[in-house]
């Protein structure tokens, strides 16, 4: 990786009821700076740079007023879109990630694939619906917010649970371990789209 520059993007996305900055550096070293008023959802967002290993700028400031919802759901869509620039044209991608986190009575599998066609496949039943300030129903929201703009095949399970906390947390531990796997480049194929296709 050091022939390489390194993989960064920044994006804006304003709307009348979010306006948002996210800048994000692949391969980072899991620095974070999160601002979006939701603090579980910031800390949450901090397993992601944490565990992908990627340095990760988060700036909204949402109609919290009304609820979570614009705000978790754009974060998302901003995300992906950085995400999506960041990987550029996918040559030398692993493309495939896959991860299983444990939290104490906890265990969650996320397996994503840089596939290029949005899906997301999620399995989960929270035992709380709120998390502080988080409602456990924008965690979906986030998710396909995400995979809508990065282009990405992501199935997302809790297998096991009871702590809503260490539920949510181990979803976000093995989505940023998922994610670093497959934007790893491969040195033995740093010049080709990991596809028969030829293209992702």
């Amino acid at each position: 990786m050091s022939s390489r520059e390194p993989r960064i993007a920044e994006v804006r996305r304003d709307t009348k009821e979010t306006q948002i900055r996210v800048r994000i550096n692949l391969d980072g070293s899991g620095q974070a700076k999160l601002a979006t008023g939701i603090g579980f959802f910031d800390h949450m967002l901090d397993q992601i740079a944490r565990h992908g290993l990627v340095d990760l700028e988060v700036e909204c400031a949402g109609d919290l007023h009304i609820d979570g919802h614009h705000t978790v759901e754009d974060v998302g869509i901003t995300l992906g879109m950085a995400v999506a620039k960041a990987v550029g044209d996918k040559k030398g991608l692993t493309r495939y990630g896959h991860s299983y986190v444990p939290l104490d009575e906890a265990l969650s599998r996320v397996v994503v694939d840089f596939s290029g066609r949005p899906g997301l496949h999620m399995g989960v039943e929270f035992t709380r619906a709120t998390i502080g300030a988080l409602d456990t129903q924008l965690v979906f929201e986030f998710f396909q917010g995400f995979v809508n703009y990065a282009l990405v095949s992501l199935h997302i399970d809790n297998l096991k649970g009871v702590n809503a906390h260490h539920q949510c947390e181990t979803i976000f531990k093995a989505f940023g371990r998922a994610l670093r796997m497959a934007w790893t480049v491969d040195e033995r194929a740093a010049d080709v789209i990991p596809s028969t296709k030829g293209c992702l």
